[in-house]
């Protein structure tokens, strides 16, 4: 991503985050706010000697300039802005770029090589497509809540922005396929990701059973319809751990450890769904072993038996990991405003052309003389749309 200049105009979650990951590869991010509304995110949660902490994850890597693009003189920067960039990130309501004059057509003129993201909760066209879009709705409209939860209550929103997190991998994923297909056509293109659908490709085949079974998969709380023993189970020392057997020598293994090995021969056995069918039989067989055993004695058996298990974690339990520790997951990092802190790495790594966190999100508007300085703004322009209220 070196060489590659990427224009954030988007708020929140999907559209920045997406941008985050692009800067944790090398490429030059600026992040576009309005000059008197920063991103919501900055304020989103808890923070330290009143800085947002949110921030500092999603604003990493970037440079930071302020634009009101509604304005003329904001209208300006922009299109001078875009001239020298790769791709634009955006999450307004459809039509609202267009009202403003900054519609692809005004940019793709500017720069015909240029890849627009718009991102949105419903997509650029359809009944839904003006509405309000948030995760939380994609999470409901999915089919995800209706799935989450135990089988007698509530559907169950997560606590935190997945349907958004998932968005924001599509959309790196799909500026990604947009700049290679520059490479072979010279031009740019839209990319239009509505926030509704990658999350419901990530539940999988939902929509194919309904279609050819009429099947509408219910809510089993931590039980899978696909196989078992599938749940969390408590130790004896209070703890929980998780138990998985999506493999039928997995599920072998587990009632071998747990001193239950006549349950392999029964005739339901030999499949993930007869298993799933006799969940109740193998939760008792499985949770009342673990339920007489401190966590790591379990997590020690399990692992001598080569049955997959895995402790649950807190976000403390996770910061003290030896795996994550290993993998370099959680680094720490020098912060301006607020010293040492520790926070997530980049995604995945490469042995070539490995990414990394060049710097923890940048106050409000702290590059703007310089970002509009490279695209020619004097300082008696900046001056002037600083007056403006454009800056």
């Amino acid at each position: 991503m070196h060489g590659t200049r990427v224009l954030d105009l988007a708020t929140l979650f999907a559209g920045p985050l997406a941008a985050t990951m692009l800067a944790d590869f090398g490429a030059d991010v600026v992040k576009i706010e309005h000059p008197t509304r920063p991103d919501p995110s900055r304020g989103h949660g808890p923070g330290k000697d009143g800085v947002g902490l949110w921030w500092k994850l999603l604003g990493r890597g970037k440079r930071n300039a302020t634009a009101d693009l509604s304005r003329p003189e904001g209208r300006e920067v922009l299109l001078r802005l875009v001239a020298d960039a790769d791709v634009v990130i955006e999450n307004f309501r459809p039509g609202t770029l267009e009202r403003w004059g900054l519609g692809w057509a005004e940019l793709s003129e500017v720069n015909p090589r240029l890849v627009l993201a718009r991102v949105t909760g419903f997509g650029q066209f359809g009944p839904y497509a003006r509405r309000p879009g948030f995760g939380t709705l994609a999470e409901a409209m999915s089919g995800f809540a209706a799935i989450t939860g135990e089988p007698d209550g509530p559907p169950v929103l997560p606590p935190f922005g997945l349907a958004d997190s998932i968005a924001a991998l599509a959309t790196a994923y799909a500026v990604m396929t947009a700049l290679a297909g520059r490479e072979r056509t010279g031009r740019g293109q839209v990319v239009d990701l509505a926030i509704i659908e990658p999350i419901l490709t990530v539940l999988g085949p939902q929509p194919l059973w309904y279609d050819q079974l009429g099947y509408v998969q219910p809510r089993t709380g931590n039980r899978s319809t696909n196989n078992a023993p599938r749940n969390t189970y408590r130790t004896a020392d209070g703890r929980w751990v998780a138990v998985s057997t999506s493999a039928q020598s997995v599920a072998e293994r587990v009632l071998r450890l747990v001193g239950r090995p006549e349950l392999i021969d029964e005739p339901w056995f030999g499949s993930g769904a007869g298993r799933a069918a006799h969940a109740d039989v193998l939760d008792e067989a499985v949770g009342s072993w673990i339920a007489a055993r401190e966590s790591k004695e379990v997590v020690d058996a399990f692992e001598e038996a080569e049955a997959a298990i895995a402790p649950v974690q807190d976000v403390a339990d996770v910061m003290a990991d030896p795996q994550y520790a290993a993998l370099g997951s959680l680094p720490v990092f020098d912060d301006p405003e607020l010293g040492r802190l520790r926070m997530q790495n980049v995604l995945f790594r490469l042995s070539e052309t490995p990414g990394h966190i060049r710097w923890t999100g940048r106050p409000h508007g702290a590059d703007t003389d310089a970002v509009l300085g490279e695209a020619g703004f004097g300082a008696g322009d900046i001056a002037r749309l600083r007056a403006a209220g454009a800056v």
